[in-house]
């Protein structure tokens, strides 16, 4: 019996080596928490492998208990048994895949036994694999919770309970009966029992391993998005990716990482930085089909890369867009000098950094936005206090006063308008015409009282007044002309105002007949800040970028100027009261 025990110690210890050996496969520890029906037939055939293998090791005993130590059993003779470690296939088979993987390993098993020899007599070999594998299925763990199996310890227990069930067959159905389970059971019992927790050990081992790199991998991710949380908050730009990109390849065992917008290289470290340079236009085709089709792409050499130049080191290179909603504003790039470097695992990183990229890039987006609002508040509060303002209204009703004073009652009263609309405005992101037309006509006949026949102030209106646009958008564009366009000049001052519906759009235009903006300042007014006293470069700027922020790059101011005058257009998207419940209702 102790000879048994130790040739069955080597017959499980071979299982043992396969299992140590199988666990170390990424594709195998993939299967054990898949609960696809591919994944359970492919556990199926895995296991169905190893209780095959159980029964060709296993040890040859005839009638007399006489060991036959053969290598590999084909087939027995008609009275002879077999010593072997199927049961512990079968039982794992269950534990890991389930009742029905291990009901058909345990078929699977039965039936290859019965084809080894004694058909008549080895029937029960067949019923008795199958309910073992089916009851270590229902015993196995409801893994709830990923990366966790059966312990060792209940797998030992479980293993005493399932090779007792096929002693206790072998006791009922087995010829040889008593004879056969006396000299077997305890070897048989106590060696499976062990390989049993012993197998279970080593997938716990490698899933806890699994665990920790993945926790190390998720430490280093949270790292990462900390420190280029800052810089992707001020937008996609070329400072910002600079600084990302060393983040990104600090953190990560990537040979390159590139970050480019729609047409150019904003950021490069790493090989091939001779010729991926910031500033230039894209340099590999793969970049282009991302950003065309907004799809993430795989390259495996060279070639699919499509880079121009001809020696460049990049072999091969996962490429992501980054996107803002609907639409890819860039894309992240990441390469390596050798092929065999790039793993699904690689591919899953650049997928994650990407959508928590585009989320800091949206929250950076968000924040300037709200930026905007808050300085068109402020704006709109210190345009309730200005002393100038408030001061050179107050003089001219107090003057109007002494001759008129129903004229003087008429202003106080568009004072207090203009006012109350400032108000408005402060607190909306859009009103209606109707809304701003009051505020407009307000500061008109205040500043037309002051400077009674400077200017003459046209309006041509073929829209309702129930369509929507931002506060102060007609009011900046008026006040700006009545401010900068003429100069010193005392009459024929002529502002045209133009709102109309053109298809979908809302077209607004204010022209005048002034001097003209200096040719230096046209390409930078409503694009950057402009340093004023008077603070009108600024007022363009914060309502360009609202305009944008709010709809579309369409919606941008169109600023045309000669010295014959200025116009500026704008585009909105038209919608009335009745069109912005729709679309609330649509969200």
């Amino acid at each position: 019996m102790i000879y048994l025990t130790i040739l069955m110690a080597e017959r499980v210890g071979l299982i043992i080596i396969l299992a140590f050996l199988l666990v170390s496969v990424p594709l195998f520890r993939r299967l054990l928490f898949n609960q696809t029906i591919s994944a359970k037939i492919q556990l199926t055939i895995l296991f169905s492998i190893f209780a095959i293998m159980a029964n060709m090791t296993g040890i040859e005993i005839d009638a007399n208990n006489q060991l036959h130590n053969k290598i590999i059993l084909t087939a027995i003779s008609t009275n002879d048994s077999i010593v072997n470690a199927r049961i512990l296939g079968v039982s794992v088979a269950g534990i890991i895949g389930g009742p029905w993987v291990g009901s058909l390993v345990g078929l699977v098993a039965g039936v290859h036994r019965i084809i080894q020899g004694a058909p008549l007599q080895g029937w029960f070999y067949v019923p008795s694999s199958v309910l073992i594998g089916a009851l270590s299925g229902f015993l196995y763990h409801d893994r709830k919770s990923y990366f966790k199996v059966m312990t060792p310890w209940h797998g030992f227990i479980v293993g005493i309970l399932m090779e007792s069930i096929q002693m206790l067959f072998i006791l009922l159905f087995s010829p040889t009966g008593w004879a056969l389970v006396k000299y077997i059971a305890l070897p048989m019992i106590l060696v499976n029992s062990l390989g049993t927790s012993i197998f279970l050990s080593i997938i716990s081992m490698y899933l806890h391993q699994e665990e920790e790199l993945r926790a190390m991998q998720t430490h280093s991710v949270l790292q990462l998005t900390n420190e280029t949380l800052p810089y992707f908050r001020q937008g996609l730009n070329k400072s910002s990716a600079q600084q990302v990109v060393k983040i990104i390849k600090k953190y990560t065992n990537f040979d390159a990482v590139s970050i480019t917008d729609r047409q150019r290289i904003l950021a490069h470290i790493g090989a091939g930085d001779d010729h991926h340079i910031p500033g230039n236009r894209l340099e590999t085709s793969l970049s282009s089909n991302v950003i065309k089709t907004g799809q993430i792409k795989i390259a495996n050499n060279s070639k699919m890369i499509g880079c121009i130049d001809p020696n460049c080191p990049l072999e091969a290179a996962i490429v992501a867009p980054l996107r803002i909603g609907n639409e890819v504003i860039g894309t992240l790039k990441m390469y390596y000098t050798d092929q065999w470097h790039l793993t699904p695992v690689e591919i899953q990183l650049a997928i994650g950094l990407c959508e928590i990229f585009a989320n800091q890039i949206a929250l950076g987006e968000a924040e300037v936005q709200a930026q905007l609002v808050r300085d068109a508040k402020i704006k709109a509060l210190q345009a309730q206090i200005n002393p100038h303002f408030f001061f050179n209204a107050i003089n001219t009703i107090s003057a109007i006063l002494r001759r008129d004073q129903e004229k003087a009652r008429e202003l106080l009263l568009q004072l207090s308008n203009y006012f109350r609309a400032n108000l408005i405005g402060a607190r909306e992101t859009e009103i209606t015409l109707g809304q701003e037309r009051s505020q407009v006509d307000a500061y008109l006949e205040l500043e037309q009282t002051r400077f009674p026949q400077k200017y003459n102030i046209t309006f041509d209106q073929q829209v309702e007044n129930d369509v929507y646009l931002p506060p102060f958008t007609i009011q900046v564009l008026v006040e700006n002309a009545l401010k900068h366009a003429f100069g010193a000049r005392k009459d024929h001052n002529n502002v045209q105002i133009t709102i109309k519906q053109l298809g979908a759009r809302l077209a607004i235009q204010v022209a005048d007949n002034g001097e003209g903006i200096a040719p230096e300042l046209l390409p930078k007014l409503g694009k950057e800040p402009l340093t004023s006293s008077k603070g009108s470069g600024n007022a363009l700027y914060n309502l360009n970028q609202r305009l944008i922020g709010l709809y579309d790059e369409r919606s941008a101011l169109q600023i045309t100027s000669s010295n014959k005058g200025t116009k500026i257009k704008i585009s909105l998207p038209y919608h009335t009261k009745e069109g912005a419940d729709n679309e609330s209702l649509n969200r």
